[in-house]
């Protein structure tokens, strides 16, 4: 939990959404590089002012919002009735 340290809310950067140490780099943005495939090598070197610490900050924030995320939960509920 320490790494959420470096997740920060501020309404006069991107809106208020989830930042990486006050930056305009969204928690959002480093997920979605994740996601589409890209290394955190290949991230680090597209923006050499995050460290590895930034990008598994927005990893840890991501998956703790997806785990109590009521839509999650409705999903799962709906594949459990269906593999029945």
């Amino acid at each position: 939990m320490k790494s959420l340290s470096r997740i920060t809310f501020d309404h006069n950067v991107m809106g208020g959404k989830a930042c990486i140490r006050g930056m305009r780099v969204t928690a959002g943005n480093l997920v979605g590089l994740v996601a589409s495939g890209y290394s955190f090598e290949e991230i680090l070197k597209a923006y050499p002012y995050l460290e590895l610490e930034d990008i598994q900050a927005a990893l840890e924030y991501a998956a703790g919002n997806v785990a109590w995320s009521p839509n999650l939960q409705i999903w799962e509920r709906h594949q459990a009735r269906s593999q029945i």
